[in-house]
């Protein structure tokens, strides 16, 4: 028994898979593999829009998105001022740009940075560069995911980052997702935007992530990140997403750590319709250590969902995952955090957080925080928490001479700096500091329970 829509769902994409099939033909027998077994697994699945007994989806209604047709192989072009305009830059990083699922070199900004390769997927693909047979697909297959499976079905290119043993980059690796404008304001169109990163042993490497759509209609985006961080790997991960709000954006991460690795992630999202950070974690080896913060912001009729997981597979590992919300309007989040301790992980450290700012009445958030241990010498911690600004803390401020209107922005904003403040790239705090401040008068706008309780 799946939790899959009807057949016709599915019968939207098979026409733009067959043709995909068909143009690639000169793959790698294995890519092809990989392809057709996704596509197997997606025609089961569907499109999860049965949410009674399908955890995963829970609280997230898809049928909206199932009603749409999307077009796929269509793009239009971006210029770098508009990517500039729309997102993080700054000319000193390593930038890789992939502009409606496909690598630009045109418009990347490569510095030759010493064991540093970075090119696109396709390349990486047909040179055979790396472990990229053994790698591409193998943490982001393991689990059957409907929307992972369709991405991982249309994989073409992307963006391939390896840094080498021992290679400490001196300046960020950006990779820029770019849904671009294809004229035709009404055209909706899929891209399956793919990113593979492997990190070798004793590197240190700071990668940021970013998603920009450039369009005004509604489109549909299913980025698939694989991270491999090996023995003393230590990976500074920043994943920013700005999508329209008429939009689908639903991404998939996982990440596999050897011994003594690190993996710290730090998440910014707004806008879409629909959106969905979905990250796992898996702690492969004893020392390594993973800390998963992000901070989302919601307004309107929008939705942002948060599915954080963490397996602790070896002893000896921590982990920590610390979210907060902003919601404002009728919009609606979901923070669905998981810690599975398995039998021989003793030693384990996790903990677990979740803090909402909820700004109006009909602003809803499902928080799903949760805890599996199987071993006995473990320590753990959760919650999540969801409220209103009281109106004794909004009078503190007033009282000493702060207008309403002021004095809500600096509540907004200091629930928000704590995580603001983790940006440490220059240019990227510089961003999503200035998209907060812009924010701000949107969700008070919006507001309707600051103060009043």
């Amino acid at each position: 028994m799946t939790t899959a829509t009807l057949p016709a769902a599915v019968d939207k994409y098979s026409d733009a898979f067959a043709s995909f099939s068909d143009a690639s033909a000169d793959v790698p027998e294995w890519l092809k593999a990989i392809r057709n077994q996704a596509w197997a697994t997606f025609s089961e699945l569907g499109i999860p829009v049965k949410r009674r007994g399908n955890e995963l989806w829970k609280y997230t209604d898809l049928r909206p998105l199932a009603a749409l047709d999307f077009e796929y192989g269509s793009g239009g072009s971006v210029s770098l001022d508009e990517i500039k305009a729309a997102g993080p830059w700054d000319d000193a990083w390593d930038t890789l740009v992939v502009v409606d699922g496909v690598f630009s070199a045109e418009l990347s900004n490569l510095q030759g940075t010493s064991g540093l390769t970075a090119i696109s997927l396709a390349e990486a693909i047909s040179s055979g560069v790396g472990d990229i047979e053994s790698q591409l697909a193998s943490l982001a297959g393991r689990e059957e995911y409907a929307f992972t499976a369709l991405s991982t079905a249309f994989v073409d290119d992307g963006a391939y980052i390896a840094i080498a043993d021992d290679a400490d980059p001196a300046t960020p690796i950006h990779v820029v997702f770019v849904t671009s404008n294809s004229g035709n304001s009404g055209s909706s169109r899929a891209s399956y935007p793919r990113l593979l990163i492997d990190a070798g042993v004793n590197t240190l490497a700071v990668i940021i992530e970013s998603h920009i759509n450039l369009a005004e209609s509604a489109q549909l985006s299913l980025p698939v990140v694989e991270v491999f961080a090996k023995p003393g790997a230590t990976v500074r991960h920043y994943r920013v997403q700005m999508e329209n709000e008429h939009s689908y954006h639903l991404g998939t991460t996982r990440v596999q750590q050897l011994n003594d690795s690190s993996f710290n992630s730090t998440t910014f999202a707004v806008g879409a319709a629909i959106a969905r950070n979905d990250i796992h974690t898996q702690l492969d080896a004893p020392g390594a250590n993973c800390t998963l913060h992000g901070l989302y912001m919601t307004s309107g009729t929008q939705q942002q969902d948060q599915e954080i997981s963490t397996t602790h597979a070896k002893p000896h590992c921590t982990s920590n995952q610390f979210y907060k919300g902003i919601l404002s309007g009728k919009s609606h989040a979901v923070f669905s955090g998981k810690v599975v301790v398995e039998r021989d992980a003793q030693k384990s450290d996790a903990t677990q957080k979740d803090l909402n700012l909820l700004l109006s009445r009909g602003a809803e958030i499902d928080a799903k925080p949760s805890l599996e241990i199987y071993a006995d010498d473990v320590t753990a911690a959760h919650g999540a928490t969801a409220g209103h600004v009281d109106r004794d803390t909004l009078f503190y401020l007033q009282s000493r001479g702060v207008d309403e209107e002021s004095a809500k922005a600096i509540l907004i904003r200091g629930f928000a700096e704590e995580l603001l403040d983790e940006f440490k790239p220059e240019a990227l705090y510089a961003f999503v500091e200035k998209v907060t401040d812009e924010r701000i008068p949107v969700l008070l706008a919006e507001s309707d329970a600051l103060g009043t309780a």
